[in-house]
């Protein structure tokens, strides 16, 4: 309960206030009936989705509803205003920027889905596991890999899978699965923070055009500091006995490294349209998930194998052995695209009702850009670091590109300070459930505080030419 009234607290300081540009100028109904009752029923939504494990609720149903009555609402009291056209250009600014992070996002999760399929990922756990490596090898490994990984895939599918690798590896030693998988948090963390792909907090701000794709790698040695000291506290932890080692190997499937040629290929697309082209990014994607596209048509046609039905968007439930790209579609994280509509309209919602101005005041003006930003990251260890990210963004202060850089640091790591803090610490909470919990990811909070802190210290240090512009 403390921790639901302290996530709304801090939505009322912060995330709220947040967004739309786009739809003419916004009045201050802040003290009104409607805008009031805006604000409740997002945080209120909030609770739900914070309580998506105890409820067994998906985070995506309470906002999407409350993004549907938020812009109701915005719509009556502009019309009473004699606006009746705000609210359309108001909204149509928002699904813009949604629609670019959408489609973004399904092609990338398209193509780890593919990788999947092909046994890509299930090749790198059996390697990790059938290695003998001693307990303490495995749990640097898993860290570095999962440094490595996340900025190419994202935070949640690598934890996901150097989780498993841990489990695999540690069996029944509770202890080393628990700093492990804190680790690995950690790691997954970092390494999202210094890539536009490795977070959506990181695409979004890539997106926005405040930095540009190789201004990312400024904070590389910050992402890499904010892993490396709590890593060493904690492999202090880790004994060195050498676990059983698997028999299983998996190899991988025909195509799979192709598949991974085309996913960097997609990437290139991508940097090149946006850096070159002043394209959205999510364009790039979509024509390297027609790369993919044409690469399964001929995967399919070597394997000898055709598709079950005639409509290639066929849902019914027929098995399919071959490579079906549609299927991979399907597979993406729904829930999540979908919590991301949400998102994005409910705070556009309330950016409309004249949060925006009160809160970019107070936080950036009243308390200062740096201590801003680093309390953003505070902000991410309790509520989702996306709606805080999103309402910065729109907020739009007027900051030099260091400040931009350190709240995109902070936004991307300071998840890790709590592991309700990320999707990464959610889902292993999922995958090791009884064994990585709360109070266990609590105990190493303080050293995960300290390269916290030492990260923010280092991009301050190193990077303060562009703290200048």
């Amino acid at each position: 309960m403390f921790r639901i009234l302290l996530t709304i607290l801090c939505l009322l300081v912060t995330a709220l206030p947040a967004l739309a540009s786009g739809g003419g100028e916004i009045q201050d109904l802040t003290g009104t009936v409607t805008g009031i009752f805006a604000l409740i029923l997002f945080v209120a939504a909030y609770v739900l989705v914070i309580m998506e494990e105890q409820l067994h609720l998906r985070k995506s149903k309470p906002v999407i509803v409350a993004a549907g009555i938020i812009w109701v609402l915005v719509a009556l009291s502009y019309q009473a205003l004699g606006k009746p056209d705000h609210a359309h250009g108001a909204i149509l600014h928002n699904l813009t920027e949604y629609a670019e992070l959408f489609l973004f996002l399904l092609a990338a999760m398209t193509y780890i889905n593919a990788l999947e399929e092909r046994n890509a990922f299930r090749a790198l756990r059996s390697w990790l596991v059938n290695k003998g490596y001693t307990l303490r090898t495995v749990f640097w490994l898993t860290g570095l890999l999962a440094f490595f990984i996340s900025p190419v895939a994202d935070n949640l599918t690598t934890a996901l899978l150097m989780g498993a690798v841990a489990m695999a590896v540690g069996g029944n030693n509770t202890k080393f699965v628990v700093v492990a998988c804190i680790n690995i948090v950690v790691a997954a963390n970092a390494g999202g923070a210094f890539s536009p792909f490795g977070d959506i907090t990181t695409l979004m701000v890539w997106q926005k055009g405040k930095v540009q794709f190789f201004e990312f790698f400024s904070i590389f040695i910050p992402s890499v500091i904010n892993w490396i000291i709590p890593a060493v506290c904690m492999s202090l932890a880790v004994s060195k006995e050498k676990p059983t080692v698997s028999d299983e190997a998996v190899s991988m499937k025909l195509g799979a490294r192709r598949i991974m040629a085309l996913f960097l290929l997609t990437i290139v697309t991508a940097v090149s349209f946006h850096n070159f082209l002043n394209l959205p990014p999510a364009v790039g994607m979509m024509l390297g998930l027609g790369y993919l596209s044409f690469f399964s048509y001929w995967l399919k046609t070597v394997e000898h194998r055709q598709l079950s039905g005639d409509n290639p968007l066929d849902m019914t439930g027929h098995q399919h052995a071959s490579f079906d790209l549609f299927r991979k579609i399907a597979k993406a994280e729904w829930d999540t695209l979908l919590f991301f509509y949400g998102v994005i309209l409910c705070v556009g919602g309330l950016g409309q009702f004249g949060y925006l101005a009160v809160t970019s005041n107070f936080m950036y003006n009243g308390l200062g850009h740096t201590t801003a930003n680093v309390l953003v990251g505070l902000l991410s260890a309790v509520i989702d670091n996306i709606p805080v990210m999103f309402a910065v963004l729109t907020m739009d202060p007027q900051m030099s590109h260091g400040q931009w850089l350190l709240v995109t640091l902070t936004a991307g790591v300071g998840g890790s300070l709590l592991s309700i803090g990320s999707a990464a610490g959610v889902a292993l909470m999922g995958s090791a459930r009884g064994v990585y919990t709360f109070g266990a990811h609590l105990k190493w909070s303080w050293a995960i505080a300290l390269g916290y802190a030492a990260s923010i210290a280092a991009h301050l240090l190193l990077n303060g030419k562009y703290f200048t512009h």
